[in-house]
């Protein structure tokens, strides 16, 4: 075998005690036959078959190796058969059979068993696992089922093993909101269902398995890598955890989790593309059952309400009712549905200083927010659909939508709820092509709380709509308000910048030579730029030099019998 170390622990002896017997002997092949008479194997067949194997050339190591792999092909086989067992002497039998055999498990050659059997145990005794803690090699080789053991005591290990895969869940995320491989491509388009498939997922929920102590100190990283980033896309793979785990009826852990079914819930609503009335009534049910002395799970229903997903969900069913209010000439605070959704909103919006507080209570909804602001946005909304009907009338003259009052300025630039609803009007304005409501409203986005009109999210679907109005950009007012107004204010931050560009990237030909030549000499101006972004910038260059206008359609030729009859000749003129 290629290793003899521990072998003497379990009563097999080694070279170690055949160097003693040949130095201790008189007789060395005296000394050797013996050996192999006390240490071969007992089998008066084989002994027979040894004389005919030497004559054919067959060493006495190859064939000692041929005859232990197949035995130990045989136990590898009866270990997972006892393993399937449901006999209660199995688990037994295999603690009992590690015991003998983990001595050995420096050798190579038998780790393997050593190494299935610990898998199929339930529990495998602590100095077993702490053996192959301080062995890296051994630790490397454990299954995973066994390293759940291990990471169940020791957090700051499994935080290591972690770690990799969170990053790579970031970079995925990145990707989808950076990427420009094509307009048509939405950060928001994948359905739940398609989101929890991805294979970093897969890979943590591997390391989990339904080991509720690992969850918990999965959710005890993404809280704390939240507070210390304010990244929500940790918000996001809390919930799709969650319901990958839910998928896989891991009950052991979804019934330990007090948000499971209302994660649940919103996650149905975001594969429904929206939040009815039905819903509504069940997650209002979920809110208001938060029981006395149990506040603490308002902190993780608020990461839950913070994911990106559910925050557009939450907010497109929001634009809906207001656009309903307009329909049907009702009153904003008079809607319970709109009252819930602004309350999840404000919820999820409020997460990290939720948490970070420590303070588990819900933001407190100010009734002017109701009475004053939406009903505001209500008249923007009525606004633009009267400027709508009155374009499609000859001769009558559209009015530009006039300037937000100092109260709607105050709302946006002082609180997140009226900032979040201002920024999904815009997109709706953006969605329907309106471009005299986006010049208006766009550049009154940089007094939004806390730059939320900066975030990545929303930028990827701003720019994303704005790209299908790129016959706007030929207008100075339309370039003035999204490029001069909005975008260039912050793009020396490099997340606006790539978008920026990615708008550029699809709309530069029908801007002005000279304007966009400026807004290129300006954003690369930053000699710091980091490599990914400095490629992205070469490719924009790159399509404006070789741009080239696509040539008109020529006249589609008719192969018709009517185009052979002459056309009649006109009347003359009386």
């Amino acid at each position: 075998m290629s290793g003899d170390t521990g072998l003497d622990k379990i009563g097999i002896a080694t070279g170690k005690h055949l160097n003693i017997a040949l130095t201790t002997s008189s007789e060395p092949l005296n000394a050797i036959q013996e050996f192999q008479n006390v240490n071969g194997i007992d089998a008066e067949s084989l002994k027979i078959a040894l004389p005919f194997l030497d004559l054919h050339g067959v060493k006495r190591l190859t064939l000692h190796n041929s005859i232990f792999e197949a035995i130990r092909d045989r136990l590898l086989k009866r270990v997972s058969e006892l393993a399937a067992s449901t006999d209660p002497e199995s688990v037994q039998k295999l603690e009992a059979l590690l015991d003998s055999s983990f001595p050995a498990i420096a050798n190579r050659d038998m780790r393997p068993v050593v190494m299935a059997v610990m898998k199929h145990l339930p529990q495998v005794k602590d100095d077993y696992l702490k053996q192959l803690l301080e062995d890296k090699e051994l630790y490397r080789e454990a299954s995973t089922e066994v390293k759940r053991q291990i990471w169940e005591h020791n957090q700051a290990l499994f935080g290591d093993e972690v770690q990799p895969l969170l990053a790579q869940y970031l970079k995925e995320k990145e990707w989808s909101l950076y990427n420009h491989d094509s307009p048509k491509l939405s950060f928001f388009s994948p359905s739940p269902k398609q989101r929890r498939q991805k294979e970093t997922l897969s890979q943590l929920i591997e390391m989990i398995g339904s080991n509720v102590k690992l969850y918990d100190m999965v959710l005890q990283f993404l809280r704390t890598l939240f507070l210390r980033t304010r990244n929500t896309h940790y918000c996001t793979l809390r919930v799709e955890l969650l319901m990958a785990i839910h998928d896989l009826e891991l009950n052991s852990i979804c019934s330990k989790d007090p948000c499971h079914k209302f994660t649940w819930c919103v996650d149905a609503c975001i594969r429904e593309k929206a939040v009815n009335t039905w819903r509504s009534r069940e997650l209002q049910g979920f809110l208001d059952s938060v029981k006395k002395g149990q506040e603490f799970v308002l902190g993780d229903l608020s990461m839950v309400l913070s994911d990106p997903y559910a925050l557009n969900t939450i907010l497109q069913s929001l634009m809906k009712i207001l656009q309903n209010c307009v329909n049907t000439d009702t009153l904003p605070r008079d809607n319970p549905d709109l009252q819930l959704l602004c309350r999840m909103t404000a919820l999820g919006l409020g997460a990290w200083e939720m948490i970070d507080s420590g303070n588990f209570k819900e933001p407190k909804l100010e009734a002017s927010f109701f009475t004053k602001f939406l009903s505001y946005m209500v008249t923007l909304m009525a606004e633009d659909q009267i400027r709508f009907f009155t374009s499609k009338l000859p001769g009558e003259l559209v009015v530009p939508p006039c300037l937000p009052p100092d109260m709607y300025a105050t709302w946006i630039s002082q609180h997140p709820l009226a900032s979040m609803v201002a920024m999904y009007y815009t997109l709706q304005c953006a969605r329907l092509r309106d471009s005299l409501a986006v010049t208006q409203i766009l550049p009154t986005l940089i007094h939004c709380e806390n730059d939320r009109a900066y975030s990545d999210t929303f930028l990827h679907c701003l720019t994303s709509y704005l790209i299908y109005m790129k016959d706007e950009f030929q207008n100075e007012s339309f370039c003035r308000a999204v490029l001069d107004d909005f975008f260039m204010p912050a793009v020396s931050r490099e997340h606006v910048l790539r978008h920026l560009l990615r708008l550029l990237m699809y709309v530069h030909h029908r801007m002005p030579r000279a304007r966009l030549d400026g807004i290129m000499e300006e954003v690369t101006a930053d000699k710091d730029l980091s490599d990914s972004v400095r490629a992205t910038v070469d490719i924009v260059r790159d399509k404006i030099a070789n741009f080239e206008p696509a040539s008109e359609p020529s006249p589609e030729k008719l192969d018709s019998p009517l185009m052979s009859v002459p056309a009649p000749t006109p009347a003359p003129h009386r």
